[in-house]
């Protein structure tokens, strides 16, 4: 009996002092004190034009604003220059009583952290002695609830540099994390690296200088075989791999900054494995989120700092998850593997990066252009792309084939080879897999590949303005548009995607007409 009432008195004293916490990471964006060190960047010289007293306290203000609102237990910053900013951010927000800051000798900038909780030691880890361009990695180890946690606060390289730069980053926390990995560990900061690095910087000669290897997936292993490592079988690997929490987004709300009006993720929160093994410390489920107050936007972009009118906040949005020290019981681990659920479908190609002898059967075409065909299974299942089609397959046809290699380009799905085709019936019907575009939401990147019909309405400067609405329009090459205020109606168009944006693309000349 007296056992018994050990255990529990144990289980209730554990639970009752078991806790949530939140992390967040934050990019401020150039944040430099008024003290001239001769690192600065020209732009941010103290007591000029461009960076003075009031420049200062403004940008004070805000980024208190941002940190008080996050209301984060720990943050990790990023552009932060000194010791006397970290200690300006304090003096507005004593809740984090304990921090940490690093910048190497000759930098502009540096990281920092702020905690609630105790920092019990902290170091750097060198990336690339041999490089001034370098930054450091700021480690921190912390004590929350009697368990220790690592935090990797990193600013990699940013893409001014080729992706060689950033690898060296990942290597370095690789080869650090080799040390302690059975501790629980965070990895935090601006990675300059989108979650799918290796598939958006490939056709960039200026970047990939690394036959295809990202710094962010293929070293730190967030994929593995060039599929994304998920939570469902992340213990199903023999080697050290890492969740990013990008995936738990839908893929429309995956950003934390825009560029040329593309949505990018150059901030990340990624895990170790140990955070889901339900000892110890605990990543909270589809806890991950990026913060967007409507003050943090202007005129529908990210309100970053303007330096001329002293105002504004950064060109990144913060980003949070979090944790506890109570056990999660996770229902995903008990899931089948994805790679076995839904298969031999369309819809599951969407959740996979990398196949090799995929089959499917009962696809319908259902369009076809020069260099492109639309498959769809079902009316309900999603459609996607074959790129450079072979010849045999026509449309209003339905076929069983092997997809061996498929491919994402701007963010669209497409396949880029398949074998074995077989012919199965034609269907007189196909056109009934269209969607009806006066009736879906356009705006639902779900139904992208899909083809569109029945949307009447304006063009005007390569747009279409339609029941209040309005999307951009993409004629292919050779096809004559529509003047601006001719009013036109389409009958098949591609929905597509382009700069983060839903577009309809026009293949061929029989895609519309102008009434």
């Amino acid at each position: 009996m007296k056992k018994n009432l050990f255990v529990f008195i144990f289980i209730f004293t554990s639970q009752l002092y078991s806790f949530e916490f939140k992390v967040a990471s934050y990019n401020v964006e150039n944040f430099f004190d008024l003290q001239y060190d001769k690192t600065e960047y020209k732009e941010f010289i103290p007591h000029t034009k461009s960076w003075d007293t009031i420049s200062f306290n403004n940008k004070l203000e805000n980024i208190t604003q941002v940190i008080q609102d996050l209301d984060a237990d720990i943050i990790g910053l990023q552009e932060i220059e000194s010791l006397k900013v970290v200690n300006s951010i304090i003096h507005k927000n004593p809740k984090y009583k304990f921090f940490s800051f690093f910048k190497n000798k000759n930098s502009a900038i540096g990281l920092a952290l702020l905690s609630k909780y105790q920092i019990t030691s902290s170091s750097s880890i060198i990336v690339d002695k041999n490089d001034k361009f370098s930054r450091n990695i700021l480690k921190v180890h912390l004590l929350i609830n009697n368990k220790p946690l690592i935090i990797y606060v990193n600013h990699w390289r940013s893409k001014k540099a080729t992706e060689s730069k950033r690898i060296k980053y990942a290597l370095a926390l690789k080869n650090d994390i080799e040390n302690h990995s059975d501790i629980d560990y965070i990895i935090l900061g601006d990675l300059n690296s989108n979650y799918n690095e290796y598939q958006t910087f490939k056709y960039d000669k200026n970047l990939n200088d690394t036959f295809g290897i990202t710094g962010i997936n293929q070293i730190l292993n967030t994929t593995v075989n060039e599929n994304f490592v998920q939570k469902n079988n992340i213990f199903k690997y023999n080697q050290q791999i890492h969740f990013n929490t990008w995936l738990e987004l839908p893929k429309q709300k995956r950003y934390s900054s825009k560029f040329k009006q593309e949505n990018n993720t150059p901030d990340n929160i990624i895990l170790s494995s140990t955070l889901f093994d339900d000892k110890n410390i605990s990543y909270v489920n589809n806890s991950f989120e990026v913060f967007t107050p409507q003050y943090l936007f202007k005129k529908k972009q990210i309100y970053r700092w303007n330096r001329s009118k002293k105002l504004g906040y950064s060109d990144h949005l913060p980003i949070f998850a979090s944790f506890s020290t109570k056990q999660q019981n996770y229902d995903f681990l008990n899931n089948m593997d994805e790679s076995t659920i839904k298969i031999n479908t369309i819809s599951h190609l969407y959740n996979v990066q990398n196949v090799t002898d995929y089959k499917l059967s009962n696809v319908t075409v259902i369009y076809k252009s020069d260099n492109i065909a639309i498959i769809k299974q079902t009316p309900n299942d999603k459609a996607i792309m074959i790129y450079n089609p072979p010849k045999e397959l026509k449309v209003g046809f339905n076929y069983n084939f092997t997809v061996n290699k498929i491919d994402e380009y701007n963010g669209l799905k497409e396949i880029k080879k398949i074998s074995n085709i077989e012919l199965n019936k034609q269907n007189k019907n196909f056109k009934d897999l269209f969607l009806d575009g006066s009736i879906v939401d356009l705006d639902d990147y779900k139904f992208l590949n899909n083809v569109i019909y029945n949307i009447q309405g304006v063009y005007k400067k390569r747009y279409l303005y339609y029941q209040n609405k309005k999307i951009r329009l993409y004629f292919k090459k050779g096809i004559k548009k529509p003047e601006d205020g001719e009013n036109i109606t389409i009958s098949s168009g591609q929905l597509s995607i382009y700069k983060s944006s839903i577009q309809i693309v026009l293949n061929r000349e029989t895609d519309f007409k102008i009434f």
